[in-house]
Formats: C-alpha cells, structure tokens, sequence
C-alpha cells in the first residue's frame, strides 16, 4: 500500500482501536499489524501529537513483565473525532469506488 496513504488513516486506526479498549503502544502496534504491515516508529508519534490534542489521557499499570505499562484512554473528543473521521473515510471510499468501479476504468 502506498506509504502516504498508509500515513493518513493511521490516526483513524489508532482512534478505533482505543474506542474498543485502553491499549499500551507496543499492544496497540500488535492490533493493527494484524491487518496493516506497521512499525513502532510510525505508530509513537501519532500517539505523541493525538495525546497533545487531547483525544485520549494516558495512565500507567504495572506490568508482570517489566516496567509499568502507558495505557492509553480514548476522551470524549477523541470518541467524537473517531466518528468524524470514519465518516469521512467511508464517504471518501463511496467516492474513490464510484470512479474506480465504472465500465470500462477497472479493465
């Protein structure tokens, strides 16, 4: 998949996934590595820039395997900003298919 693409719905990824449950980063990773190829640095600075626009709090929860682990927990604003942008997704799409699925363009 093309890497900018990839890039602009990460954030739409990441929000999804923290609306189902409070992940830390490397957990997060995990859960969308399972249907899109990322790394740990892709992810970090998305959660960096989401946490300073407030669309989750953080919290931190003692692990049995090392340190303390970063939870992250979705706000009310990040709930909101998930369904925005979901819509905006599915509508882009409904557009994209409506040009890419015509006679004729997918010979």
């Amino acid at each position: 998949m093309n890497t900018q693409l990839k890039k602009g719905i990460l954030e739409l990824c990441v929000l999804a996934v923290l609306d189902k449950k409070d992940c830390y980063g490397y957990e997060l990773v995990n859960e969308i590595s399972k249907s899109i190829e990322i790394s740990d640095g892709t992810i970090y600075p998305i959660l960096r820039r989401l946490n300073k626009e407030g669309y989750f709090t953080t919290y931190l929860q003692e692990s049995q395997e090392g340190p303390p682990r970063k939870y992250y927990r979705l706000t009310e604003l990040g709930k909101s900003t998930k369904e925005e942008l979901l819509k905006e997704w599915f509508d882009y799409v409904k557009e994209v298919n409506s040009i890419v699925m015509e006679d004729g363009l997918n010979e």
